[in-house]
């Protein structure tokens, strides 16, 4: 019925240009329309398209088939949807947008936020009422100029309690007031005792178009003579490359012999960013494969090896450590590029992973445009729809995938509600067990593990979505 368009590898975010669109066509079936262009990119980049029946090249007979195949779905999200693989297992990541402007304002960093990121979490013996914990206050931002601090705990938004049934609706707004409580952990580790109480406290939040620099902190530590290099790394954005090989060089200039990299809030990004990030931690390996890229089977000829180097894309000389090991802080919302990190420095140095088993995503993302080649050129004028589907799927050197079940971590510590610690502080938790796996010098086994009967954790509201993205 059909032939297959020839796919070709595109660089993402070349640029913007704003406007309005009204999407007159968003139901309408027939070669152009909306649906069309969903079927025909899914069909053709999709990674798992030859696990969906309703992709396969010889699906439809004629195009009278093909488009009641589309006329038969309400919307294109509805069409996209359908042809999304295993969503609840494999594929949890492919999304459709009908506003690819905020979508790549998104992966550059850019986002209407408040600056406050959330974990979210079961009040102890309830199965239906949330409370919150003030994980993160990004710099510059709304939630900065408020008295707002990491560990604060809120129970209530706008006056209402939240629940699994709200807690997310309640936060839709731009503008919301979180109602503040306390925890009382009544001094056990018991957690059947503990209990969250109001208080008569609220902070209101705005959000805002915001630019995040995703080297969010550094620090430098003086552990038994030896210089302990901390770097909390909160997204793998290209446009702030300098600012993180800038952080390296200060690194590199005190010549630090320990690196800890924190990534516990990291849900990845560019692959090209990650790939710099292992070239300054170790040095030594450059132009050998630090990840490759796999495609479906109709573009294997796409298959890209990134591979270590010394400068960055702008030229500017690469600050190597030359470390021979690493530790890296992960939690439940480290993913994708963060992931490929851990899995692909691990076929050349020691990676010591501490925290919590990440979120299991090694597939590797790209934004999907409706023009003939799918790249951002030449786009269809009368829409704004595009496809952030799942395209590759990376391996490291030895042909390692990071499990669909995530990292499990070396040294297992997760946050606890009732002690967040202040981030860059030695003495916050999961900086403390990995400054303290570093004193003992590799023995894992003397840390005491934090885990025992903990409250559930729920998804987080207000921050980065989970992408590794292909460039």
């Amino acid at each position: 019925m059909k032939t297959k368009v020839k796919y070709i590898a595109l660089t993402l975010l070349i640029g913007f240009s704003y406007g309005c669109f009204e999407d007159n066509d968003d139901n309408a079936t027939g070669s152009g329309s909306i649906k069309d262009f969903v079927w025909k990119a899914m069909n053709s980049v999709y990674l798992y398209n030859a696990d969906v029946p309703d992709l396969s090249d010889d699906r439809f007979i004629t195009d009278s088939d093909y488009n009641s195949f589309l006329d038969g779905y309400s919307s294109p999200e509805t069409l996209f949807e359908s042809l999304v693989y295993d969503r609840e297992n494999v594929d949890r990541f492919s999304i459709i947008t009908n506003n690819y402007f905020e979508l790549e304002q998104s992966l550059s960093g850019i986002n209407k936020r408040s600056g406050a990121e959330f974990n979210f979490y079961l009040v102890p013996g309830s199965s239906t009422e949330v409370f919150g914990i003030v994980r993160l206050i990004l710099p510059n931002s709304n939630a900065s100029q408020t008295s707002l601090t990491r560990g604060q705990v809120f129970n209530k938004v706008n006056g209402t309690t939240m629940t699994i049934s709200n807690y997310r609706s309640l936060f839709s707004s731009d503008t919301y007031t979180i109602n503040l409580a306390n925890y009382d952990d009544n001094n056990t580790d018991d957690i059947s005792d503990d209990s969250i109480s109001d208080t008569a406290d609220a902070i209101t939040l705005i959000k805002s178009i915001y630019t995040e620099n995703p080297v969010y902190k550094t620090e430098i530590f003086n552990l038994n003579n030896k210089k302990i290099g901390y770097l909390m790394y909160n997204g793998f954005v290209g446009e702030f490359d300098s600012e993180l090989n800038n952080a390296f060089g200060t690194f590199k200039a005190e010549n630090i012999d320990h690196l800890i990299l924190d990534l516990r809030y990291n849900p990845g990004g560019s692959v090209r960013t990650a790939t710099a990030l292992g070239s300054m931690i170790t040095g030594g390996f450059n132009n050998q494969v630090f990840a490759t890229l796999k495609y479906n089977e109709d573009l294997q000829n796409n298959n890209y090896d990134y591979v270590f180097t010394d400068e960055l894309t702008n030229g500017t000389a690469i600050n190597s450590l030359n470390l021979d090991k690493v530790y890296v802080l992960t939690s439940g919302a480290s993913a994708s590029a963060s992931e490929m990190i851990i899995n692909s420095l691990k076929s050349y140095i020691t990676v010591v992973q501490i925290g919590s088993t990440t979120v299991g995503k090694s597939q590797a993302s790209q934004i999907i445009y409706d023009s003939s080649n799918f790249g951002r050129a030449n786009a269809n004028p009368t829409h704004t729809y595009a496809l952030l589907p799942l395209i590759a799927i990376t391996v490291n050197k030895d042909n390692i995938v990071v499990p669909s079940y995530g990292l499990v971590p070396d040294i297992e510590f997760k946050e606890k509600a009732a002690n967040y610690g202040i981030l860059g502080d030695p003495t916050e938790p999961l900086l403390e067990a990995a400054l303290n796996e570093i004193q003992i010098s590799g023995r894992y086994s003397n840390l005491e593990s934090n885990n025992s009967d903990e409250i559930t954790i729920l998804n987080a509201l207000d921050s980065k979505s989970t992408l590794m993205i292909a460039d």
